[in-house]
């Protein structure tokens, strides 16, 4: 397997005051506790196990799962790194490691793992559902009805850039070359490898490349879900694609990751819309019935580890596809490596270990960042604060064949 040029970057840990990672363990998560507590009336168990987390979050240390972890996945964790980590701070393990235990530890505190009443409710189903079916949802939704009058290049780009922006798929779908119009004077999309992408899934193919496959490893439920569906509904519709296979998560995980149930939440969602929205969900709905598409919620989908150390069964998945498209931040982190590496570092060199073509479509919300030129470094940098990597502002598509 090719190595990463893993050595010249170190791992991004969030053991700096004021940098972007120490925020989210000291501030964040102890907000995603709270949101928690009051979206269900938990027991008292519950909260104290809630409490708890709270308290090791400020200034406790990593723990070890319990031995009767609900999950059965303490042998796992011991495999992802626990021995390694285990009683040091959490701000002094590898950010990327860090957010995903406090995830699985933060389901052990509310009983999802455990047999009783809680058992499978995902404690962040209300913030998901609010945000599906909030109006907002339905102008982004009422937009697919103006599609048709499109050429079919400006269809491409319009879903598309709907599934890179997520939750600001409105914005997504204008035309124009700013994308999102960002306000610094340089340009909301910061690598575009747009072109790279088509031409793995071209319109057009002959019958010696055989069947197209695209796997797309999903980021976020609701709002942000949505327009990946549309994206995979349009790629098989226009022939670009035989088969989609639809990576989540398999239990609820960093707030809003989509799982099985936020898909099917998401396809009633479309199904339930108006005219062009529902006629993209029961394209999806046949694709499903028919297993044109089909849901996978691989285990390794919750590792706090990057891809290069993805086990064999899921390297064989990627390998065997057209193309993997990875979408988001978080699996943008995982792809690359959570690491520092100069902005310039070449796309294909951190991914060169992957089995397959491979592509990121992704909004700017954390730190890691690779592929860009010199000239697109200094031109953000020179716009203001290094907020671009953090504010969600900036987007990136990028492929290797």
């Amino acid at each position: 397997m090719p190595d990463t040029p893993a050595e010249s970057a170190p791992v991004i840990r969030g053991d700096e005051p004021g940098s972007f990672p120490h925020g989210v363990l000291a501030e964040r998560h102890p907000a995603v506790i709270g949101q928690v507590r009051e979206a269900f009336p938990y027991g008292p168990g519950q909260r104290r196990a809630l409490d708890a987390l709270l308290a090791s979050c400020a200034d406790g240390v990593v723990e070890p799962l319990p031995a009767g972890a609900g999950a059965g996945d303490r042998d796992r964790w011991a495999g992802w790194g626990m021995g390694e980590y285990a009683g040091r701070s959490w701000f002094d393990v590898p950010w990327l490691w860090a957010e995903s235990h406090f995830y699985r530890r933060l389901l052990d505190a509310v009983g999802y793992f455990d047999p009783g009443p809680w058992q499978g409710v995902d404690p962040f189903r209300p913030a998901k559902l609010a945000e599906l079916h909030a109006p907002e949802t339905d102008a982004e939704l009422a937009a697919l009805d103006g599609l048709d009058t499109l050429s079919a290049d400006e269809r491409d780009r319009a879903l598309l850039h709907g599934s890179l922006w997520g939750n600001r798929a409105d914005l997504g779908f204008r035309l124009s070359e700013s994308g999102t119009g960002a306000e610094d004077g340089a340009a909301a999309l910061v690598a575009d490898d747009s072109d790279a992408l088509w031409s793995l899934l071209p319109a057009t193919r002959t019958g010696a490349r055989g069947p197209a496959t695209l796997c797309l490893v999903a980021d976020n439920a609701g709002r942000e879900l949505v327009p990946d569906l549309l994206l995979v509904a349009h790629l098989l519709a226009e022939g670009r694609v035989d088969r989609a296979v639809l990576h989540v998560k398999p239990y609820p995980y960093y707030v809003s990751d989509a799982t099985h149930a936020d898909v099917l939440d998401a396809l009633r969602r479309l199904v339930a819309a108006g005219p062009a929205a529902a006629a993209y969900g029961d394209r999806l709905w046949a694709a499903l019935a028919d297993g044109r598409v089909t849901v996978r919620a691989h285990p390794f989908s919750c590792a706090p580890l990057p891809y290069s150390d993805a086990p064999a069964d899921l390297r064989e998945e990627f390998a065997a596809a057209t193309v993997t498209v990875f979408k988001g931040d978080l699996n943008y982190r995982r792809l690359v490596g959570d690491r520092r590496w100069p902005a310039t570092t070449p796309f294909a060199d951190v991914t060169a270990y992957f089995p397959g073509p491979v592509a990121a479509l992704r909004t700017l919300k954390s730190d890691v960042i690779t592929g860009l030129t010199a000239e697109t470094e200094e031109a953000l940098d020179a716009s203001g604060a290094r907020r671009w990597r953090t504010s969600g502002t900036h987007a990136l598509i990028q492929v290797r064949s």
